[in-house]
């Protein structure tokens, strides 16, 4: 089970004194929509330069230009990208081919999707990552449960990755579902001591696949 760290509304500098601290405990290193708006792909670059056994994600959080975006991402570094599960399957298509020419992978966020028969249609397009996405606005009107995770129920032959505003505290909660990666923000990024705060998480995880 990978631990991905998501860096988000931060400079380029927290970014590299937070990865600093924790890169011991985490296993993928996510690059926030916001950081890709505000330093564009050069820092894409510096960190896998810096961290180059760490998987890196670009969330690119691609709507349409599928192809370009992706190869955008995979040549300056990004080992997955992510394209929103509501764009157009040609859209969804073209990142997925795009990736298998760079030997790469595509991360399908499902922010918004609520209809199994999506998940069905983008098994059919070859996706094989997806992303329950917990939206930040989202996490401001109620609290992720059964209902999020329905979506992705029986779906053995993808991979599933999960966000929004997970903690210490509901980790737990989370790990029940046994996903394949956890993605964490502020719950590291925004606590006094970081490296302490992924090291308990990444602990937590440690002792729950033990367990099972």
């Amino acid at each position: 089970m990978n631990l991905q760290l998501a860096l988000d509304r931060l400079t380029k500098e927290e970014c590299f004194g937070i990865l600093k601290e924790t890169s011991d405990n985490i296993d993928w290193i996510e690059i926030g929509t916001g950081i890709i708006k505000e330093y564009g792909m050069e820092l894409t670059r510096q960190i896998k330069k810096t961290y180059p056994d760490k998987t890196l994600v670009a969330d690119m959080k691609t709507c349409d230009a599928g192809r370009a975006e992706a190869t955008q991402a995979f040549e300056a570094g990004a080992d997955i990208m992510t394209v929103m599960a509501f764009a157009a399957d040609k859209t969804i298509s073209d990142t997925l081919e795009a990736a298998r020419e760079h030997n790469k992978r595509v991360m399908v966020d499902l922010l918004g999707v609520t209809n199994k028969q999506r998940i069905e249609q983008l098994r059919s397009l070859g996706v094989n990552l997806v992303s329950i996405h917990f939206g930040k606005d989202m996490q401001e009107t109620g609290t992720m449960g059964k209902e999020v995770f329905s979506l992705v129920e029986d779906t053995h032959a993808m991979e599933i990755a999960v966000a929004g505003g997970i903690n210490l505290q509901s980790l737990p909660e989370v790990l029940v579902y046994q996903p394949d990666t956890v993605i964490v923000g502020s719950a590291i990024t925004k606590q006094k001591d970081r490296q302490k705060a992924a090291r308990e998480l990444k602990e937590v995880m440690r002792d729950h696949e033990k367990g099972n």
